[in-house]
């Protein structure tokens, strides 16, 4: 491909690309430049293109601008705030990660992508302002069906482990020392914490959730703190969710996405109780119980840096580890139950329950996702079923894929109580034999041929009907037949 294409496939691309694209080169004149950065910029391409950096923004200077700092030290920058004007004197506020680029060992460049914080601030904004109102609505006693909150009503279970945690929790909520809760994705953390709170003497209080990583680093910070005006081209004096959550409780999950120097000032208001919003000098004093959470153990967390030893120590004063659902399927009858009677409210139908070999399935399946999962597979179930029980042909097609004993069952398509009698007795029969290390190709094999004759077995010989219990072509039950009878043993 001649240079000329290569050069022109490369603008197409990076022109295509939904991030503000700037590009100059070791001079600082501006070689490339997308439509996104320009609509961004408030400027046209031709307006920029080809001149040099500081005569389009003139408010930038050499130690200002990201680009220019990395075309002279050769480091990247990743997601630094830049505030500056253009050369219509319009005000642009981005989040830019702005990278050197090399040919050989010769700097001969930079890129910088950019965001439009402006717009990710104001939305960051309004939703404050919502849960800053939702908190003084809560002050309004409500009928249950009318809560905003979970309770520890809420969380259903018969597993002896999540008791024992409900009562520590309840015990817990009669103070107001900083918590830390470890827990896998989808495990109901959040649940956990809007429990607490409304258990405790802050229930009338505001609630507050924050997830550390949603947001850039620096625009977390004037979330949390809150800003002054002057502080920063177009700050304005805003409370954080510290000095809006006063009195209450504030949930910050996923902490250790949090940046390392942002948590220094998170241990300090956990010292001192005080806050000082960015660009003030003036100190607020704050009464909130912090509630933090991570879905990553938090002594591994710790040793691999992203989580300070002080502050881990100073916030898990107080510790919950929720179990994943896999470790406590005793549950799941009653959470399946639980969701078909939500959905059957929310779309306005009658589903009785889920077939048994359904509930079989489900407690053979590992849940990944843990209880959000199952709450998602029921939902997805609910959407294909037209009867009144949930059957395995209504199940979202990537359970399959995740299975383990359940792989075995459902790929054999069995789904009479006789048919999976059948199968566990011969699953039982194979677990009292010496466990060995085998070839994984060797068993898979095994066990498929296992499968095949069982289905044959059903079905009288019938390979149209075998194939239709095990959910594949008959060509393809046909090819099997005929590798399994060239492997035999003479």
């Amino acid at each position: 491909m001649p240079m000329s294409d290569t050069v022109e496939m490369l603008q197409a691309i990076l022109g295509a690309i939904d991030e503000g694209i700037h590009v100059v080169d070791a001079n600082g004149m501006t070689i490339f430049y997308n439509h996104v950065i320009a609509k961004l910029d408030g400027l046209t391409p031709e307006e920029v293109l080809g001149k040099p950096l500081l005569h389009v923004f003139p408010s930038l200077d050499k130690d200002t601008s990201t680009l220019l700092q990395v075309i002279e030290k050769g480091h990247p920058i990743y997601n630094k705030r830049q505030t500056y004007k253009n050369l219509r004197g319009v005000r642009v506020e981005t989040i830019n990660t702005t990278l050197p680029v090399q040919v050989g060992e010769k700097l001969v460049g930079a890129i910088e992508i950019a965001k439009d914080i402006g717009k990710l601030r104001e939305l960051s904004e309004r939703l404050i302002e919502l849960q800053a109102q939702i908190g003084k609505s809560k002050r309004v006693k409500q009928a249950p069906s009318d809560r905003l909150f979970f309770q520890f009503d809420d969380i259903l279970t018969e597993s002896a482990s999540m008791h024992v945690l409900k009562t520590r929790a309840k015990r817990a909520a009669r103070t107001s020392s900083p918590i830390l809760i470890y827990g896998e994705t989808g495990t109901g953390k959040e649940l956990l914490v809007q429990s607490i709170h409304q258990a405790s003497e802050r229930s009338d209080r505001p609630f507050i959730a924050q997830n550390c990583a949603a947001l850039p680093a620096s625009l977390l910070e004037s979330i949390l703190f809150g800003t002054t005006k002057g502080s920063f081209t177009g700050a304005d004096d805003r409370a954080g969710l510290f000095e809006l959550a006063n009195g209450g409780t504030l949930f910050l999950d996923e902490i250790n996405s949090m940046p390392l120097d942002l948590q220094a000032k998170l241990l300090r208001v956990l010292e001192d109780g005080q806050i000082r919003r960015i660009g003030s000098s003036q100190s607020v004093q704050v009464d909130v119980r912090v509630i933090a959470a991570t879905n990553e153990e938090p002594q591994k967390v710790v040793k691999a840096g992203n989580l300070r030893a002080d502050l881990y120590y100073r916030i898990n004063v107080v510790s919950f580890e929720l179990p994943p659902l896999r470790e406590r399927k005793e549950d799941i009858t009653l959470l399946v139950s639980h969701f078909i009677s939500k959905f059957n409210r929310k779309f306005s139908m009658q589903v009785n329950g889920a077939a048994p070999d359904v509930q079989r399935l489900f407690h053979v399946y590992e849940w990944p996702g843990n209880v959000r999962e199952l709450e998602h597979v029921i939902e997805a179930a609910m959407n294909m079923v037209e009867g009144d029980t949930l059957q395995l042909e209504h199940l979202p097609a990537h359970m399959m894929s995740r299975v383990e004993l359940a792989e075995v069952y459902t790929a054999a398509g069995i789904t009479t109580a006789d048919g999976w009698a059948a199968v566990e007795q011969r699953h039982t029969a194979a677990s009292t034999l010496p466990l060995t290390i085998r070839p994984l190709r060797e068993a898979i094999r095994e066990t498929e041929e296992a499968l095949i004759n069982l289905a044959l077995e059903q079905t009288n010989g019938n390979i149209l009907q075998a194939a239709k219990l095990l959910v594949i072509p008959r060509q393809t039950l046909q090819y099997k037949l005929s590798q399994q009878e060239r492997t035999e043993p003479n």
